[in-house]
């Protein structure tokens, strides 16, 4: 049964929960509450490393209960992150989790070939939405991690959240390739990368999914505007998964559906050996909690 709706999402990883998080430099409020929380509904349990004397004062301002989680004391935020990833990698910790830490350095940590947790793929962020008024969870690729995806890498983010959607229940996920315009254009390179990836898939390179492309946002989503425009198909105005050209893109996308359309986001990293959450440093702990919830599911179907 597929996930329709962030409830949906917290039963899901309630129903396998809890797993383990390690969270790096996690002296920041969004965090800890977020971590009680996930404790509260039997999602996760934290493994807090950062500086314990900050941690326990916001805990302690917040009213928070530190009493069931794991604090080690460690107040840079490079060598935090290189403790999270030991614990990855000793097996210890299933999701890894960014505190007050810049993506960066935390990725940085987590691609270290001799200490980090890379595997031999390529790392690519997944984020979905959920949006007022839209009736199904929208899944959007790469907003955060790959910055001008090459045709090749596109291909690999195509397949990274196909993949993420068959374990959220999709079996024929409807994958719509952005561009500016439904024309192909020779003065537009993302519009024949497009098409080429829709061929692509065609031949067998993605499984499991309708691929089609180019197609700007209103067309992917909306089927008046794909009747309006002429454009056909079975992905054409019910995609539920939109593939951005590139970093602008995703995350302007992104902070539009979130600040401007009100929409609930969760998001990860996929492609590593355990859910990587690189939320942003200003994100609330409803964020991180439909983020680590999403992790729990995905590490529940491993």
């Amino acid at each position: 049964m597929a996930i329709n709706n962030f409830e949906e999402l917290i039963a899901a990883a309630r129903a396998v929960g809890p797993k383990r998080i390690a969270v790096a430099a996690a002296a920041d409020a969004s965090v800890l509450t977020s971590a009680a929380e996930l404790y509260e509904l039997g999602i996760a349990t934290a493994h807090l490393i950062g500086d314990q004397a900050m941690i326990e004062s916001i805990a302690h301002q917040e009213n928070l209960s530190l009493a069931r989680m794991t604090i080690t004391h460690e107040p840079d935020p490079n060598a935090a992150a290189r403790q999270v990833m030991a614990l990855v990698r000793a097996g210890e910790a299933d999701v890894a989790v960014k505190g007050q830490i810049k993506t960066d350095q935390f990725l940085g940590a987590a691609l270290d070939r001799e200490t980090g947790i890379r595997e031999k793929g390529l790392l690519t962020h997944v984020g979905l939405f959920e949006i007022p008024g839209y009736d199904r969870i929208l899944y959007l690729s790469d907003s955060g991690v790959v910055l001008y995806p090459t045709i090749h890498q596109k291909l690999i983010i195509i397949q990274n959240v196909v993949e993420v959607a068959h374990k959220f229940g999709l079996k024929r996920p409807r994958v719509a390739i952005l561009a500016a315009s439904e024309v192909v254009h020779p003065k537009m390179p993302v519009s024949i990368e497009a098409l080429a990836l829709a061929k692509m898939a065609e031949q067998g390179w993605v499984e499991g999914a309708i691929v089609d492309g180019p197609m700007p946002l209103d067309v992917a989503v909306r089927p008046e505007a794909a009747r309006l425009k002429g454009v056909g198909g079975p992905v054409a105005g019910r995609a539920n998964i939109v593939i951005v050209p590139g970093v602008e893109a995703g995350n302007t996308a992104a902070k539009a559906i979130q600040y401007l359309a009100h929409g609930k986001m969760a998001g990860l990293v996929v492609g590593a050996r355990v859910p990587i959450i690189i939320n942003s440093r200003a994100d609330t702990p409803e964020t991180r909690l439909y983020s680590t919830a999403m992790a729990v599911v995905l590490v529940g179907q491993a």
